[in-house]
């Protein structure tokens, strides 16, 4: 069965679950307590950085009490308290909406994944999983799944005499952003990015984050020149895609290298230093740039 179609049953199964035998939790998938799982039991659940709410998140972009979870006819809502920095539903300024099993509620610098089913120890060993391979923040690969990835990609394209390339890229001034416009509008930025540019990766590729601003794409069955067009289409997706965040629209550029395996980088972290190498180059050579 496709991943497509596992899916498409799992969703089938919820809806057949009767409401009374459902449970619901809401995992951290991003912040400091990475994992820990929450179970709605109350009808009403408070979450905020004061000490009094049902989940606290200790953090000064979170409003003391800054928003609900309210069971109501079967259902759950999340409703914004009037919270400074707003309540997002899957990457949505929410003052009140319905939640759905999967959906991703963003508090300050914290994100909770909503499930909710008749076996939801199953559902939350999944989502631990899912965790292991995935950046919280971004939703693309972490570095775990990068180099496993890469690991098999470079065995089989030895093997068969197969070209495999990557493109190592970060943001430029990055830390500038974060400092003028505060840390939720960098976390914005990475996560619209990355959802911008993996409309340029196809089955069998991957885009993944390396580290902080840092994200590699692997691109199985390409040589270097190949690479390098892709690079520049990704530069200027960026440099000419608008991000507004709080309608405040901000410019954005990255700098990319690309290298291809060889026998002098015929494992993943040689290959990342070659990339690694080329895109610095492209740094100091004024940034908004590739090197390949």
């Amino acid at each position: 069965m496709s991943d497509e179609a596992t899916r498409k049953a799992k969703i089938e199964d919820l809806q057949r679950t009767p409401t009374a035998s459902r449970k619901s939790i809401l995992i951290q998938i991003h912040g400091p307590n990475l994992g820990k799982n929450y179970e709605i039991k109350d009808e009403v659940i408070t979450i905020g950085r004061e000490a009094g709410n049902t989940i606290q998140i200790d953090q000064e972009n979170a409003s003391r009490q800054h928003c609900k979870l309210e069971k109501s006819r079967g259902a759950i809502y999340v409703e914004d308290l009037g919270s400074t920095n707003g309540t997002y539903l899957n990457d949505m300024a929410i003052k009140r909406e319905r939640m759905r099993h999967g959906d991703l509620l963003k508090i300050g610098g914290v994100i909770f994944k909503f499930v909710s089913g008749g076996n939801i120890e199953s559902l939350y060993h999944e989502e631990i999983y899912h965790m292991t391979i995935t950046d919280g923040l971004t939703q693309v690969a972490n570095k775990r799944y990068l180099i496993e990835f890469l690991e098999r990609e470079i065995a089989r394209a030895i093997r068969f005499g197969r070209q495999l390339a990557i493109i190592m890229f970060d943001l430029d001034h990055f830390k500038k952003i974060n400092d003028q416009y505060g840390h939720l509008a960098g976390d914005f930025i990475l996560k619209e990015m990355c959802a911008q540019l993996s409309r340029l990766v196809r089955m069998g590729e991957l885009l993944a984050r390396y580290g902080g601003e840092e994200f590699v794409i692997v691109l199985p069955e390409t040589g270097l020149s190949t690479a390098t067009t892709i690079a520049e289409k990704a530069r200027r997706m960026v440099e000419q895609h608008p991000f507004v965040f709080g309608g405040t629209r901000i410019p954005l550029t990255i700098s990319l290298g690309a290298a291809e395996l060889s026998p002098m980088a015929a494992d993943p972290l040689n290959l990342i230093h070659s990339a690694d190498e080329r895109l610095y180059e492209a740094k100091r050579s004024g940034r908004n740039r590739v090197v390949g």
